[in-house]
C-alpha cells in the first residue's frame, strides 16, 4: 500500500516539468552564479546512491525527486544536503517546482558535512544555501543534537562522502506554502536567520594570524571588508598575498564564499572556474606547476604555502603574489 502511494509519481514529474523548469530555472541558474563552483557538479553516480539511500531511509519524497532531477539542478562539489522527512510533506499535490524550491533552500554549499562537522561549528553560525542570498542557522549544538533553524537532526549522516553529504530533518527549515511563494517570491516568504557575531570573532583571529605571519598589507585589506560581509559570509576560501596594495579594487577577489582545503583544490580538473566575491570575476584552476612538488597555480599564481590557516569556517592559503584582474574577459 505505501508502495502504490508513489507509483504516481513518474507520472506526475512528466506532467509538470515545463512548469518546473519556467519557475525554478531562474533561480537555479542564480543560485549556481552564486555557487563556489561551476564546472564540476557532483558526479552522476555518487548522485544516485545518495538518492537510492535516502529511500531505502525512508526519505522517499526527496529520493525521487534527486532521482528524477533535471541535468540543470547539479550541486556544487562540497555540498550538504538536508532532506525533510515524508510526514512533514503532507500534501502530496505540492507542485514539483514547490518541491524543487525546498530542495534547494535545504542545501548548502559550503562544505560536505559530517554530523561531527557540524557539531563542532560554533552555535548561531549561518550557512548559505542554494536558493541566492538565502541562508540557514545552527540555532542549537550539542555533542548529540543539531538544530538548524530550530528543527533537529533526525537521521544523521544518511550518505556522507568527500563531496556529498546528507543528513535527514524532521520539519521544513521555513513554514511557507506553494501559494505564498507564487505570490510572494521566496526573497519574500523566507525570513534570512540571525547570524551570531562568532562569525566576526573568527574574522578577527584570522586578521590576527596574518599580522603575525607577515601579511599585514593584505591583513589591513581584508579588514576594511570586515562590516559589509563578516556577517554574511559563513566560509570562505582566501589567497593571501605576502605584498598587498592598499587601498585596492581587487580584494574582493582574493576571497571565495566557499571553504576549500589544498587538497580539494588539486583534485578540481584543470580550468574548473572558482566563483569569488567580485561579482562576475572567476578564478581558474590552471594545474600543478610541477607533478612532484607541487605547487598548484590560480589564474597564473602559485600557492606557495597551503592550509596555511584552517577552522571548520576558512582555509587561507599563502600566494606568490596578488592576483590581478582579468581584462580580457
Amino acid at each position: 500500500m505505501a508502495y502504490s502511494r508513489w507509483c504516481w509519481f513518474p507520472v506526475y514529474l512528466t506532467a509538470s516539468i515545463t512548469l518546473g523548469i519556467i519557475a525554478i530555472s531562474s533561480a537555479v541558474r542564480s543560485s549556481s552564479k552564486n555557487g563556489g563552483q561551476e564546472a564540476a557538479a557532483i558526479p552522476q553516480e555518487l548522485w544516485m546512491k545518495a538518492s537510492d539511500a535516502l529511500r531505502r531511509a525512508g526519505f522517499i519524497i526527496t529520493g525521487d525527486l534527486l532521482d528524477h532531477s533535471p541535468s540543470f539542478f547539479k550541486p556544487p562539489h562540497n555540498s550538504t544536503i538536508f532532506a525533510i522527512k515524508d510526514s512533514a510533506i503532507k500534501n502530496t499535490s505540492h507542485s514539483l517546482w514547490f518541491l524543487k524550491t525546498l530542495l534547494l533552500y535545504h542545501t548548502t554549499t559550503s562544505k560536505a558535512y559530517s554530523f561531527d562537522d557540524l557539531v563542532n561549528i560554533p552555535q548561531g553560525t549561518c550557512l548559505s544555501t542554494l536558493l541566492p542570498h538565502k541562508n540557514v542557522s545552527l540555532t542549537s549544538v550539542s555533542p548529540t543534537l543539531v538544530h538548524i533553524n530550530h528543527v533537529p537532526i533526525s537521521n544523521p549522516n544518511i550518505f556522507l562522502r568527500d563531496n556529498l553529504a546528507v543528513h535527514g530533518v524532521l520539519a521544513p527549515f521555513s513554514p511557507f506554502l506553494p501559494q505564498d511563494l507564487l505570490l510572494r517570491g521566496f526573497h519574500s516568504v523566507i525570513r534570512s536567520p540571525t547570524c551570531s557575531s562568532n562569525n566576526l570573532l573568527h574574522w578577527k583571529r584570522l586578521l590576527h594570524f596574518l599580522r603575525a605571519k607577515g601579511y599585514a598589507s593584505f591583513s589591513v585589506a581584508l579588514h576594511s571588508l570586515l562590516n559589509i560581509h563578516s556577517s554574511t559570509l559563513p566560509s570562505a576560501t582566501i589567497f593571501a598575498p605576502p605584498h598587498f596594495p592598499y587601498p585596492s579594487s581587487t580584494t574582493l577577489l582574493h576571497i571565495l564564499p566557499q571553504r576549500f582545503t589544498y587538497k580539494q583544490l588539486t583534485a578540481l580538473p584543470v580550468r574548473t572556474l572558482l566563483k569569488t566575491l567580485m561579482p562576475d570575476h572567476h578564478l581558474e584552476i590552471d594545474g600543478l606547476l610541477h607533478f612532484l612538488t607541487g605547487g598548484l597555480l590560480v589564474n597564473g599564481v602559485q600557492i606557495v604555502v597551503p592550509d596555511m590557516f584552517t577552522s571548520a569556517n576558512f582555509v587561507v592559503h599563502g600566494i606568490s603574489r596578488a592576483l590581478a584582474l582579468d581584462l580580457t574577459t
